[in-house]
């Protein structure tokens, strides 16, 4: 969302669909990425948009709905290692808290813009990635829909940062292997899943197309690949719609 016209010092805040929007300066104007999570339902959603300059009451603001389009998602039949499917109570504890420990982590929000310009691919080639929205039977049974976009690719082939950011977590899960997630700011994070290694470190500042580790089959994976995903708060939306955006800056 890109507005213009607000006035110099004002600062602006609002939201699409409840969800808050974080504003940084953008080509003469500001601007907020707006995330959708991939289980939003389709239809009118509201959004707002406040303007609030200092010694100045009340805030100028702006309302109206957008419309969200309703997307088909196919459904992807998997055939894995039964231990990979029925968990054991510890490795299922282990699972609920990683998942949780990664929620905390989306939720936490850096106020500085770390990202500049365009979002690159993190692997070599032409091919789109595939998968995302999926509907998930594994072994006969329903599952979580996939997150994320998924890259086939040899072990080892290099993994570079999608743009410029911070390495928040590196980790050994049980379902995402060898993972790293980068924080790009303002609630903004991209993640790289089934990683075989990984060359940078938490806290680590890297910039776009940095190599960062290589592709693997760690966690639960048939197979070597990259798991590509984008999160905007608890938004779990399309990473190619993030590669697609015409950014200047």
């Amino acid at each position: 969302m890109h507005v213009k016209g607000a006035p110099e010092r004002a600062t602006l805040e609002g939201s699409v669909a409840g969800v808050p929007l974080r504003f940084f300066p953008y080509a003469d104007g500001q601007a907020a990425m707006v995330g959708i999570d991939l289980e939003t339902k389709a239809g009118s959603h509201p959004w707002r948009i406040a303007a609030i300059e200092p010694g100045v009451a009340p805030p100028q603001t702006a309302r109206g709905t957008i419309r969200i389009l309703g997307r088909e998602f196919f459904v992807q039949r998997l055939t894995l290692p039964q231990h990979m499917v029925d968990l054991d109570p510890e490795t299922e504890r282990r699972a609920v808290d990683e998942s949780a420990r990664l929620r905390t982590l989306y939720r936490t929000v850096t106020v500085e813009r770390l990202w500049r310009g365009r979002f690159t691919r993190p692997v070599g080639g032409q091919e789109q990635g595939t998968g995302f929205g999926a509907r998930r039977i594994i072994n006969g049974k329903p599952r979580m829909p996939h997150a994320g976009i998924d890259y086939a690719a040899p072990r080892g082939t290099p993994v570079v940062a999608s743009n410029a950011g911070r390495v928040a977590l590196v980790a050994d899960y049980f379902f995402p292997g060898r993972l790293l997630v980068l924080d790009h700011g303002l609630g903004l994070y991209t993640l790289y899943f089934h990683l075989d290694t990984v060359s940078v470190a938490e806290g680590e500042v890297v910039d776009r197309g940095q190599p960062i580790g290589t592709v693997g089959a760690t966690g639960r994976a048939t197979g070597p690949h990259l798991h590509f995903g984008a999160q905007l708060g608890s938004a779990r939306f399309d990473p190619a719609a993030l590669l697609e955006l015409d950014l200047k800056d």
